[in-house]
């Protein structure tokens, strides 16, 4: 909204971002053309020039994603998983945000590092290579499979390759077929025990199927889509538990109380519910929606540290005492997917909770993930919010979450925006005012 219309601040809340909430009639507006702002200039301004700057290697191919604050390398092996990652951040916004060819070529690049050096001939994906493409770890990940397929459906958008298209419907032929057990023969699990399954196989198809529908007969997607909602929303989702998401169950969908069956990972069950939205408006049902944007509010407030501030990396949902170490820790990530939930959650249901949790996570993320001196993000902070790890990159966190999550800020304040101004023009139209949306941005 234009200045001229803000009539108050008020003294209680405000984004540290040097972005105030204007007040607008009384009621508190965001200000989604400020915002919008902020989100695209990072993404363009800062970190792809860091990650196209520092990370390409111009010799072997491929990308360094192990990268200290200012980017200089500390470590040359390749995680396919990353690779595959930035791949389809180039492509995708090379098709969706503008036909730069430096995007493309950095895309290409790595696509071909990948298709040659990444699986072991019959699409099977390896985990790492050394800097020169030859294997370090096996293909037991399964999601080197999932974001293999992402890159290669959008690599083939951008380039038209045929080659690139048969390469992601084949990996996602092949992930279907692992459903079960994602490990294969690397399952270090004696089976027969303890049959847990995993949440976040089922999370990333309800992403992955809409990454690559232009490559899917639609009754298959469909059914592919209706069977990862299920399974999110009915096996994993618990409303006797309070509508929470577990990330490990029995493979009759009942509870196991051990260490994995009572585990909680917020960020995973809040970012699972914007691919759920996606999903929702896809296939016409506000319904899932609705639940959707429920249970982000539920997992939010649920994981959300009422201390130190910062959504917990893992919990325990019967208040035990978390395995992992690193429980407390406050990760970019589960953070930046929490901005994306909130903001459609918002979009799509009109629900004001949104938007206040998406004030405060916003700070939270931009005062304390934000570097000011050098260009990306940090990805790790101690309980307290202090930068625990300097790096911008590692074996975990490459070219993906922060410009994906900047990325789609920018686009739904962007929306927001033009929604906002088309009310207040429908509003004032009888008055003969009219809001101005030119040069929006």
């Amino acid at each position: 909204m234009d200045s001229k219309n803000n009539i108050g601040h008020s003294a209680d809340i405000s984004l540290t971002a040097e972005l105030p909430i204007p007040i607008y009639n009384g009621n508190t507006i965001m200000d989604f053309k400020k915002l919008a702002s902020l989100y695209k200039d990072e993404l363009l301004d800062n970190v792809l020039p860091f990650w196209l700057e520092h990370s390409q290697d111009h010799e072997y191919g491929g990308y360094f994603t192990c990268l200290d604050r200012e980017g200089k390398v500390f470590d040359m092996d390749k995680f396919i998983w990353l690779q595959s990652r930035e791949v389809w951040m180039f492509s995708m916004l090379y098709n969706k945000v503008e036909n730069r060819q430096e995007w493309l070529d950095c895309a290409i690049q790595g696509g071909e590092f990948l298709k040659k050096y990444g699986h072991d001939g019959n699409y099977n994906w390896y985990f790492s290579l050394d800097r020169s493409g030859r294997p370090l770890v096996e293909p037991y990940n399964i999601f080197s499979y999932t974001f293999a397929t992402m890159a290669f459906g959008q690599l083939s958008l951008a380039t038209g390759n045929q080659e690139y298209a048969d390469i992601a419907r084949k990996t996602f032929d092949i992930i279907l077929s692992k459903v079960d057990n994602p490990k294969g023969k690397w399952n270090k699990l004696h089976l027969g025990t303890r049959n847990l399954k995993n949440f976040a196989l089922p999370m990333i198809l309800c992403n992955l199927a809409q990454e690559i529908e232009h490559l899917l007969d639609e009754n298959y997607l469909k059914e592919t889509m209706e069977t990862c909602i299920y399974e999110v929303m009915e096996i994993f989702y618990r409303p006797e538990l309070g509508g929470i998401i577990l990330e490990n169950v029995d493979v009759d969908g009942s509870l196991v109380d051990c260490f994995e069956g009572r585990q909680l990972t917020p960020g995973h069950a809040i970012e699972a519910m914007w691919f759920i939205m996606d999903l929702g408006k896809r296939l016409n049902r506000p319904e899932l929606i609705e639940k959707a944007k429920d249970t982000t509010l539920t997992m939010l407030n649920y994981g959300w540290d009422k201390e130190y501030g910062g959504i917990y990396y893992f919990m325990d949902r019967n208040g035990c005492p978390p395995q992992q170490l690193e429980w407390d820790q406050k990760l970019w990530w589960v953070h930046i997917e929490t901005l994306i939930s909130l903001l459609k959650g918002y979009q799509l249901t009109g629900d004001q909770k949104c938007l206040k949790w998406f004030e405060k996570v916003h700070d939270y993320t931009w005062t304390h993930f934000k570097d000011k001196e050098h260009p990306e993000w940090y990805g790790y902070l101690n309980r307290r919010g202090e930068v625990l790890l300097p790096l911008k990159g590692g074996k975990w966190k490459g070219c993906f979450h922060v410009p994906r999550g900047l990325f789609q800020c920018w686009n739904i304040l962007e929306q927001l925006e033009l929604e906002k101004i088309n009310r207040l023009n429908v509003m004032h139209i009888s008055q003969g005012n009219y809001v101005n949306s030119d040069n929006l941005l």
